[in-house]
């Protein structure tokens, strides 16, 4: 069967380009419809979704951004504005997939439309910028970003085979059938090597009750991802085993996931139990890389492209407080707990991490902070202990039984 696939694009400067994907889209036998986001100059060819109605819901009109002449605010507006036609486009089932071309300012536009997409929902763009830091771009979306090697500037023996590369992607992807399988209730685990043994027998536990989990990396990317899954309803329960990403947040490391991590569980009432692992590390590239500031602290190179920060005393106190109060805004039920031989395989007896009082200072920071009511359990071992993930895997199911016993009393 035919499906739709929205195109996004300038078809006043790049019209001869978005021309030959819509031919190539519609030659493999299935629909298009093309959202103009220019604004200067005429449209190559006829769009499906006109400029002006992008400009309209980003709160304007194509004759005031022309008059005013400013590309800062165009861009502004393109962006918000194509960011709303997708999303109901999207809403009205009237499209499969998406795929966008162009260089930094048509790949924002581009991608701010892919962005309010879910996930699983087919995302291509042929971008300039595909080579370099693509975080403020893709952000947490499964957003497929192909480089374009050249310009996205007139079809070429370079450019002809790239851009049939990204439609053979994205109608790949729109032909393709997910697989069924039965569908069971979603845990979020937080997971870095350093706690890996911990969060995959939580994971065998949880999975042996009846529930799926998904193990997200603490990179950054991957809190902020979790963040959005849970804030989208998806989340039942949280295992956030490791929370080193606010070491990076409070520090400066390269793997924060910035001052709102940990809160969409929260605000959501989703029940969770929180463990302060691997907040004895900040993260930053290759040695050279991490600030002269950190010259004369405790450094360890994990591997040739990361280089780990030990936090210290003061820094461990302050990190005490921010979960504390993290978890005091919390609408439904939570829990600490506390390995107190260490928070990774680091920091343990014998390892280079180790350091009882930086870990003493995170912990009462924790229990100084935290709301009375919530309760604070310690474990005389390792974060990586059976022991430890049993115990904390175990509050997480009382937590979720009691939630079930609730639905159903409401029921």
């Amino acid at each position: 069967m035919p499906k739709t696939i929205a195109i996004i694009g300038t078809l006043d400067s790049k019209g001869t380009e978005f021309a030959f994907i819509k031919v190539e889209i519609e030659r493999r036998g299935h629909r298009t419809l093309v959202i103009d986001t220019g604004v200067v100059g005429e449209p190559g060819f006829q769009p499906d979704v006109p400029r002006e109605a992008v400009a309209e819901a980003g709160g304007t009109t194509i004759a005031a951004l022309r008059e005013r002449n400013d590309r800062g605010e165009a861009m502004a507006a393109m962006t918000k504005g194509i960011a709303e036609v997708v999303q109901q486009l999207h809403a009205d089932g009237k499209i499969d997939g998406i795929i966008g071309m162009g260089g930094s300012a048509g790949t924002a536009i581009g991608t701010s439309g892919m962005r309010v997409l879910p996930v699983g929902f087919p995302k291509v763009i042929v971008s300039t910028v595909a080579a370099g830091d693509t975080a403020p771009y893709v952000g947490v979306k499964d957003i497929v970003m192909i480089p374009s090697v050249v310009d996205v500037a007139g079809i070429n023996r370079i450019s002809r085979r790239v851009f049939a590369n990204a439609v053979g992607a994205i109608v790949g992807m729109v032909e393709t059938d997910v697989p069924p399988v039965q569908e069971k209730p979603l845990i979020a685990a937080t997971m870095f090597g350093n706690t890996t043994q911990a969060v995959t027998r939580a994971r065998e536990i949880m999975e042996a009750h009846g529930y799926e989990v998904l193990v997200f990396h603490c990179t950054g990317t991957g809190g902020r991802t979790m963040e959005g899954l849970i804030a989208d309803g998806l989340i039942e329960g949280v295992l956030d085993i490791t929370t080193t990403e606010w070491a990076d947040e409070l520090v400066g490391g390269v793997l924060s996931a910035g001052p709102t991590r940990l809160d969409a569980a929260a605000e959501r009432g989703v029940p969770q139990v929180i463990v302060p692992g691997c907040l004895d590390m900040v993260n930053f590239w290759a040695p050279s890389t991490v600030p002269e500031r950190f010259k004369d602290r405790l450094l360890h190179q994990w591997n040739p492209n990361v280089t780990l920060l030990r936090t210290n005393v003061e820094e461990n106190a302050e990190l005490g407080r921010i979960l504390a109060e993290k978890a005091n805004t919390a609408k439904g039920p939570v829990s600490f707990f506390l390995p107190l031989k260490g928070v990774s395989i680091l920091d343990s007896p014998g390892n280079p991490y180790w350091w009882p009082e930086a870990d003493r200072a995170l912990f009462d920071g924790i229990k100084r902070h935290v709301r009375p009511d919530i309760p604070v359990v310690e474990i005389d071992c390792t974060i990586n202990d059976p022991a430890f993930a049993d115990a904390a895997t175990g509050r997480l199911l009382e937590y979720l039984g009691k939630n079930r016993e609730g639905c159903r009393l409401l029921a």
